[in-house]
């Protein structure tokens, strides 16, 4: 798989909301920066990890938008799962 730019910033700034959004909700006290940085992370991971199941590429081509598509769902997801996970291991309700 190539790099590709523009999905790669898209995939980074969808994990931003999602760290975002997981934090609000949780009502997390790591702040905006905190927030980000954690859904960075997580969307940034997800979206390497989501194209070695075997199968995914499939799963991947059906989401509209293509590469930017799947840069917002995998991003979005992924910096909501890693914000929720940090959250609540830092104690977090």
């Amino acid at each position: 798989m190539a790099f590709e730019l523009i999905p790669t910033l898209v995939g980074l700034a969808s994990g931003a909301a999602g760290g975002n959004i997981a934090g609000a909700l949780m009502k997390n006290g790591f702040g905006l920066v905190g927030r980000s940085v954690t859904g960075i992370v997580g969307g940034f991971g997800l979206a390497q990890l989501v194209p070695m199941i075997p199968g995914a590429g499939n799963l991947l081509a059906s989401i509209p938008g293509g590469g930017i598509g799947s840069g917002v769902a995998l991003g979005g997801v992924g910096g909501l799962i890693a914000t929720a996970i940090l959250g609540k291991i830092m104690g977090g309700k």
